[in-house]
């Protein structure tokens, strides 16, 4: 007879990815600055993460997902879809909410755990079923609602019209060839 466990242990995270999130602990006990953490791998956010860091994210997430999905999702509107590495809202979520939980579970009071239960997971829940829906059914990939919008705010056209506007908004005279970012100048000197 297979043994059943009641509660399933929550995925450890990888050997890196427990690296990026020591380093993080200790710079905070440290006193760094907060600026300073931008040099480090933030596992919460993956597109600060190295390669060699999001190489492990990426597989304990997954982890974390089908554990999310074993654990807590009774309901279809629960469930994590299979294809959520195809939905970047999604990815950024179980990210945070994956580093949340290895944080409440390295808690020496319940308190964290509490809260994980109680704001975080309904939190995360909500804000994928507002992003998605019930958009991927199992094995039906729904692709993108929205490309076609999001392709139209990055054409010419609506670029070049919202920069009129901007440039309306502040009296400044439109240029011809506006690069697309443009440094802030330099505050030296500036006395507030």
């Amino acid at each position: 007879m297979t043994e059943i466990l009641l509660a399933p242990p929550f995925p450890r995270p990888p050997r890196w990815v427990r690296h990026a999130l020591e380093m993080l602990r200790q710079a905070e006990l440290s006193g760094l600055e907060p600026s300073a953490y931008g040099l480090l791998d933030r596992p919460w956010d993956p597109a600060t993460c190295s390669p060699q860091v999001r190489r492990e994210l990426w597989s304990w997430i997954d982890d974390v997902a089908g554990w999310l999905n074993h654990t807590y999702a009774w309901q279809t509107t629960h469930v994590v879809p299979s294809c959520w590495p195809a939905h970047p809202a999604l990815v950024r979520e179980l990210a945070v909410i994956a580093c949340m939980r290895a944080a409440a579970a390295d808690a020496t009071v319940p308190h964290p755990m509490e809260e994980w239960h109680r704001y975080a997971l309904p939190g995360f829940y909500a804000r994928m079923n507002e992003r998605q829906g019930l958009g991927c059914p199992p094995g039906r990939h729904v692709d993108w609602p929205a490309r076609s919008w999001d392709a139209d705010y990055r054409t010419p056209s609506a670029v070049a019209e919202r920069r009129r506007r901007f440039d309306a908004d502040t009296g400044d005279q439109p240029s011809r060839s506006a690069p697309d970012v443009v440094a802030p100048e330099s505050d030296e000197g500036d006395v507030s």
